[in-house]
C-alpha cells in the first residue's frame, strides 16, 4: 500500500477545503493518522509522533508536522508508505531519500544521493540566498504521472527519475537523474519559481518552469562535468521545441483572461512552458551575461520572496541591474525585449543577403501550406551572435523589420564568411543567401572544425526545416551533407538521419529507386564514425559509458548502417547475436541491442527467432528487454515467421493483453510486413475489436497510409473501415487517408527530386 499526493495545479481543492489559486498563501498545519506500520511524510519535519485507539479498539499512530512556511495550496503534499531512506546532511540541512526497501538496500538511489547536496549547494551559492527548510524528503514512487513534483521540502519522483543500478556508470542514466533532480531542486533551494517567489496566477506558470529548466542544465552540469552542457542543451531542449513552436500553437505568456475563460490548466505543462521557457532564458542569460542576469534574479528572489511576482516584476528587476552598468548596452527596455518573445507566438526566422548586408525577418510559418490566410506580421527585437571568418564579431541587434548591416557585407573572396546566432544563442532561424551558403559547404568540406559543433547542427536543422517549409529548395540542404565524411559528432549525424530517414519511412524508403543511391551516398560518408564506434563495440563497449550521445545517439547510426545493407554492421550484429545465443548471461551492449536484436533475427533464420522468442517468455528478462525484443521479433525477413509471431500474438495466454496491438503495429511497419499485419487485421477483427476497438484501428491506419497513393488503394482500406466503423469515424478516416494520399504524392515528389541530385552526386 501507498500513498502520494500531487496537488499541481488545482487538485489541494479535493484533498481539503481551500481557495485554492497560487497568490492565496498561508501556513498549513498537517497531522495524519495512520496505520502504525507505516510512516508518514508532510512538507515540514514530524514534530509528535503519537497513538489513539479506535472504536475497535486498534491502535493508530499520529503524526503531527511542524507549521509550515507560508506557501501555495499547490504545494503542500503528503506521503504514507513503508519505505525505507538514505540521508545526509548538508549545510544544516537534512536530505533524505526515500524508496521501496529492497531499492534502498540494492544501493538504487546512492547516485541520488551523492548530487543532492552538492546541487543544492551550488544553487544557494549562484543565487546568493538560503534555503529555509530544515528538510528536504525525496521519495521516489513506483508510479507518478510527471517526472518528479517539487513540493516544497517533500518531492516525488516516479523511480525512473531518482534511480539507477550502482553497476550502471552510464552517462546518460546519471544524466537524466541529475537533470530532474537540479530541475525540482531549482524549485526548490530558493523556490524562487514556486515556493519563495509564486507566479501571480499560473498564466505566468512559464516563469516558474523555463527558469527551473535552466538552472536544471547549470546542475547538471555542476555534478557531471564530463557532459557538454551546450551540445545537449541544443539538441534535446532548443532544437525540438523550435519544430514544435513552427506550428504556432500558443504564445508562451496567455493572458490571464484567456486562460480562466476556455484554457484547460494542464494544457499549460508542456513543452512550450518547459523548453521554450528555458531557451529564452538561456537567450536572456546570453545577451545580458550571466553575471548581470544571476544579480538581477538575487535581488528578485529577496524582493518577492514568500510573495507572488509576475514576469514583468522580473523585468524591472533586471531593468534596475542593467541600468546600473555601462559594459551591456540593450537597443529597447528589458521588457520591450522580452515581451516580443514571450507574448506573441512563434518565433522569427532572419534572411541574409550578404552582397548588401541586409537582414530581414519575418515569422517561421509553411508557406507550402497555402491554406494560410493569416497574416504573419509580428516583429521581435532579435539578438544576433555572429562571426567572420572564424572570429568572433561584438553582439549586434535587429530591432525593425529589416535592417543593413554594412559590417556584414562580404567581399569577393570565397574565404569570406559569415555565421548568425552562434551556437544558438537565440531563439530563431537564419536563412543565408546562396552566396554565403556556397562559402559554408566549402568550408564544411575543407575544415569543418572552423565553425563551432553546435553552429553545423544548426546549419543543418535550419536548412531542413526552410526546407520542410517551403523557403529554399531540397537540393540546398543536400549540398550541405557532402563533408558529412568529416564529421566526427554523433548528435550531428542525428540530426542529419532523422531527416533524411525519418524513423516512420524507413519501409517506404526500402521500396524506391532512390534507397541504393541513398545506400552508396551515405555509408561512403558514414564509414569513419561507423567504424570508430564499431571498433569501441567489438573491444570495449565500457570506455564508451561517459560518451553521453553514444548512449542517446549510436543507436540510430547503427540501426541506419545495417538498414542501408553495411556488410560489416550486418556482420556484427549476427556475431554479438551468435554470441548471446551460446550463453544467455552474455549482456550485448545496451547501446546498440535494438539493433543487434533485430538485425540478429533479420539474418537469422527460425533458429534466431525462436531464441528471442524464448528469452522473451523468460521471466526474468527486464522490462526494457521485452520490449527490444517484441520489436526484434518483427525483422523476420520470411513472411512464414511474421504470420506465426501475429498469431501468437492473438492467443493470449502467451502474452499480457495489451502486447498484441504491440506485434501489430511493429509488424505493420516492416516493409514485408504491412501487408501481412494488415490481413492479419481484417481478418481477425471479431476478435482484436473486443480487446482493443478504435485504438489498434487508428495505429495500424496511419501506418497504412503512408502506402496510399491512389485512390483505388484508398478505397480498399475504405471498404473493411465502411464495414466496421459507425458512421462518425468514417468521415474522420477518410479524411485521414486523403490527406495521407496528398502527402505520399508531395513526398513522392520530394524523393524524385533527392533522387536525381543523388544520382549526380553519388560519387564525388
Amino acid at each position: 500500500m501507498l500513498i502520494a499526493s500531487q496537488m499541481e495545479p488545482t487538485y489541494a481543492r479535493r484533498v481539503y477545503p481551500c481557495f485554492d489559486e497560487p497568490a492565496m498563501k498561508a501556513t498549513f498545519n498537517i497531522r495524519i493518522i495512520h496505520d502504525p506500520s507505516y510512516v508518514a511524510l508532510s512538507n515540514m519535519h514530524a514534530i509528535d509522533v503519537s497513538e489513539v485507539k479506535d472504536e475497535n479498539g486498534s491502535l493508530w499512530t499520529v503524526t503531527t508536522f511542524n507549521t509550515s512556511l507560508k506557501m501555495s495550496t499547490y504545494l503542500t503534499a503528503f506521503v504514507i508508505c513503508d519505505f525505507d531512506y538514505v540521508t545526509r546532511t548538508e549545510r544544516g540541512n537534512e536530505i533524505r531519500i526515500w524508496a521501496r526497501k529492497e531499492a534502498v538496500k540494492n544501493g538504487y538511489v546512492d547516485y541520488a544521493l551523492n548530487i543532492t547536496g552538492p546541487i543544492f549547494s551550488f544553487l544557494e551559492d549562484i543565487l546568493n540566498v538560503s534555503y529555509p527548510l530544515p528538510k528536504t524528503d525525496l521519495v521516489a514512487v513506483p508510479d507518478f504521472g510527471a517526472g518528479g513534483m517539487e513540493n516544497w521540502g517533500l518531492m516525488i519522483f516516479q523511480e525512473a527519475s531518482l534511480m539507477n543500478l550502482p553497476s550502471d556508470e552510464s552517462t546518460s542514466r546519471k544524466a537524466g537523474i541529475a537533470l530532474i533532480v537540479s530541475h525540482e531542486l531549482g524549485h526548490q533551494a530558493c523556490e524562487w519559481f514556486g515556493n519563495l517567489v509564486t507566479m501571480n496566477w499560473w498564466n505566468d506558470l512559464w516563469l516558474n518552469e523555463g527558469l527551473a529548466s535552466y538552472f536544471e542544465y547549470l546542475g547538471a552540469t555542476f555534478v557531471e562535468p564530463k557532459l557538454s552542457l551546450d551540445k545537449i542543451f541544443y539538441a534535446q531542449v532548443v532544437q525540438p521545441v523550435l519544430k514544435e513552436d513552427s506550428e504556432i500553437v500558443r504564445s508562451l505568456s496567455e493572458s490571464e483572461e484567456k486562460i480562466k475563460g476556455s484554457f484547460s490548466l494542464m494544457s499549460l505543462f508542456d513543452n512550450i512552458t518547459y523548453s521554450k521557457g528555458a531557451s529564452i532564458t538561456w537567450m536572456l542569460s546570453g545577451f545580458l551575461t550571466e553575471k548581470l542576469f544571476i544579480r538581477a534574479l538575487t535581488s528578485y528572489l529577496k524582493e518577492f520572496s514568500f510573495s507572488n511576482a509576475n514576469q514583468d516584476d522580473l523585468w524591472t528587476h533586471i531593468q534596475m541591474v542593467v541600468d546600473a552598468q555601462d559594459e551591456v548596452q540593450l537597443p529597447a527596455s528589458v521588457k520591450q525585449i522580452m515581451d516580443s518573445w514571450t507574448c506573441q507566438n512563434g518565433f522569427p526566422v532572419l534572411t541574409l543577403n550578404l552582397t548588401t548586408g541586409t537582414i530581414r525577418q519575418e515569422q517561421f510559418f509553411n508557406k507550402k501550406d497555402r491554406k494560410s490566410t493569416d497574416s504573419y506580421n509580428n516583429t521581435w527585437i532579435i539578438p544576433i551572435s555572429w562571426m567572420r571568418n572564424g572570429s568572433s564579431q561584438p553582439l549586434t541587434w535587429l530591432d525593425k523589420s529589416s535592417k543593413m548591416f554594412p559590417e556584414m557585407q562580404v567581399s569577393e573572396s570565397e574565404y569570406d564568411w559569415i555565421l548568425l546566432n552562434v551556437n544558438l544563442s537565440g531563439y530563431y532561424r537564419v536563412n543565408y543567401d546562396q552566396l554565403n551558403l556556397k562559402r559554408l559547404a566549402r568550408l564544411l568540406e575543407n575544415d569543418p572544425k572552423a565553425i563551432p559543433a553546435v553552429s553545423r547542427f544548426q546549419l543543418i536543422d535550419d536548412i531542413f526545416a526552410l526546407t520542410d517549409f517551403g523557403y529554399v529548395p531540397i537540393e540546398t540542404a543536400l549540398e550541405l551533407t557532402k563533408y558529412l565524411a568529416r564529421e566526427d559528432e554523433l548528435f550531428i549525424w542525428n540530426v542529419v538521419l532523422l531527416n533524411l530517414i525519418p524513423d516512420n519511412l524507413e519501409s517506404t524508403l526500402k521500396n524506391y529507386e532512390i534507397y541504393p543511391l541513398l545506400k552508396k551516398y551515405l555509408l561512403k560518408r558514414m564509414l569513419p564514425i561507423y567504424h570508430y564506434y564499431a571498433g569501441f563495440i567489438r573491444q570495449n563497449a565500457d570506455a564508451l559509458e561517459d560518451d553521453y550521445f553514444a548512449q542517446v545517439y549510436l543507436e540510430k547510426l547503427f540501426a541506419t548502417a545495417c538498414w542501408l545493407g553495411l556488410q560489416d554492421c550486418l556482420d556484427l550484429s549476427s556475431e554479438l547475436y551468435a554470441k548471446w545465443m551460446d550463453n544467455p548471461e552474455y549482456k550485448i551492449p545496451f547501446l546498440i541491442r535494438r539493433t543487434v536484436y533485430c538485425y540478429g533475427v533479420a539474418v537469422g533464420s527460425d533458429k534466431e527467432w525462436n531464441f528471442a522468442w524464448e528469452m522473451y517468455n523468460h521471466t526474468d528478462s527486464a522490462e526494457e528487454d521485452e520490449d527490444i525484443l517484441l520489436y526484434a521479433m518483427s525483422c523476420a525477413r520470411e513472411s512464414w515467421l511474421l504470420h506465426r509471431y501475429l498469431q501468437y500474438g492473438l492467443s493470449d495466454t502467451l502474452f499480457s493483453s495489451n502486447c498484441t496491438s504491440v506485434i501489430i503495429s511493429h509488424v505493420v511497419t516492416k516493409d514485408i510486413g504491412h501487408r501481412i499485419a494488415w490481413e492479419f487485421v481484417t481478418e481477425n477483427w471479431p476478435l482484436l475489436s473486443q480487446g482493443y476497438g478504435q485504438e489498434l484501428l487508428h495505429d495500424v491506419l496511419k501506418v497504412m497510409g503512408r502506402f496510399v497513393k491512389t485512390d483505388v488503394q484508398i478505397q480498399e482500406l475504405q471498404v473493411f473501415y465502411n464495414a466496421t466503423l459507425e458512421e462518425d469515424e468514417r468521415e474522420a478516416i477518410s479524411l485521414l487517408l486523403e490527406s495521407a494520399k496528398l502527402e505520399n504524392i508531395e513526398r513522392r515528389k520530394l524523393l524524385i527530386k533527392v533522387a536525381s541530385w543523388l544520382e549526380k552526386n553519388v560519387d564525388d
